[in-house]
């Protein structure tokens, strides 16, 4: 045992501990999530963190520690973002088509989102500087950090909102979805995967692309409008109100 306490503090403390870590446990929940047939619950993003949570609190591993390693999969975000973009080329023709109403429905998902948290914060009697770390919850994470800070939040509990939306919106939009009877056709695709996206940003994105592709497409749309038109309205909106 002490051998192995020897070897796992070795290896916790190397650079690519991070790296082998993420990408194990994310390669086995993606295989589990598959044997599932990708069941709503079976969410690789949570089972990844759930595990990796769970192994780092055990051990005692300190997280700045892991993420010496983990940092070189963090950069990939930004080009993976930016890969949504060709399946929204692939469909530029519907786009330029439904410009309008697109835009007009993510400015109202958008609204919805932030005024039911803010409303739900002012219930529950939270105070401000969460209550402004709640608002911006159903963009992106580091989108509602700076979002946050510029409205008087806190930016690292504002980047657990948006985690925590993310994980909802994928684990309940099936289920949502069936209640309000949305079809699984073309158009019916399309309505989940943006309103995934607007609710839930790039978890609810991520989903959307296991389930369909058009579904996963206008996920992406959805995502990419929530960022550009929160950023320029919920400042002003805060200041005026204020």
């Amino acid at each position: 045992m002490r051998d192995f306490v020897e070897l796992w503090t070795y290896l916790a403390s190397t650079p690519l501990f991070g790296l082998t870590a993420t990408l194990v446990v994310y390669s086995l929940a993606q295989a589990t999530a598959a044997r599932l047939n990708y069941a709503a619950w079976a969410n690789p993003v949570l089972l990844s963190v759930l595990t990796i949570a769970g192994t780092l609190l055990l051990t005692g591993t300190a997280y700045p520690t892991y993420f010496a390693g983990a940092q070189f999969i963090h950069f990939l975000l930004g080009p993976a973002v930016v890969a949504l973009g060709w399946p929204l080329w692939q469909r530029r023709e519907e786009l330029r088509r439904y410009g309008l109403p697109l835009c007009l429905a993510a400015l109202a998902g958008g609204t919805a989102a932030a005024l039911s948290a803010w409303l739900l914060g002012r219930w529950l009697g939270l105070p401000h500087e969460v209550l402004m770390s709640l608002v911006p919850k159903s963009v992106t994470a580091p989108v509602a950090m700076g979002l946050s800070e510029k409205i008087g939040g806190i930016p690292a509990l504002a980047a657990a909102f948006a985690v925590l939306t993310g994980m909802v919106g994928a684990l309940s939009g099936k289920t949502l979805f069936q209640w309000l009877g949305i079809p699984t056709d073309g158009p019916g695709w399309r309505t989940r995967g943006f309103a995934l996206g607007t609710a839930a940003h790039g978890i609810g994105a991520a989903r959307a692309l296991q389930v369909h592709p058009d579904a996963g497409a206008y996920a992406g749309l959805a995502l990419g409008l929530q960022v550009v038109l929160t950023s320029l309205t919920l400042p002003l909106v805060v200041h005026w109100l204020s």
